[in-house]
């Protein structure tokens, strides 16, 4: 009953506003949240939560019966690049990526 998802490309903090939403919600509940939410994090974190009922029902548990236990967003990867500024100078960009781990539960 766990499903997780790596780096995932977007930063921790952005990610963490949508799995807050959804945090000890019904999987029914959890999905209709994330279907009219307007952030990009929410299609993956709908994917993952699918894939995590997928996993639960292959053991022979109710998909629509369980609940999101945890989900928590940890920091992945940051990679860097950098881009030319004035005067010969550069700037340090940082692409984040993120780690998200759900574990479904009965009620």
């Amino acid at each position: 009953m766990k499903a997780f998802l790596a780096h995932y490309r977007q930063s921790p903090r952005k990610t963490r506003l949508v799995t807050e939403l959804v945090k000890g919600k019904t999987v029914p509940e959890a999905l209709t949240i994330l279907k009219f939410l307007e952030k990009r994090a929410a299609g993956p974190i709908a994917k993952l939560i699918m894939s995590a009922v997928a996993n639960a029902e292959k053991q022979g548990e109710n998909g629509k019966a369980l609940v999101i236990k945890s989900i928590t967003v940890n920091k992945g990867l940051v990679s860097k690049t950098v881009m030319p500024k004035a005067f010969g100078n550069r700037t340090l960009l940082k692409h984040r990526a993120s780690h998200i781990d759900v574990i479904l539960g009965k009620k």
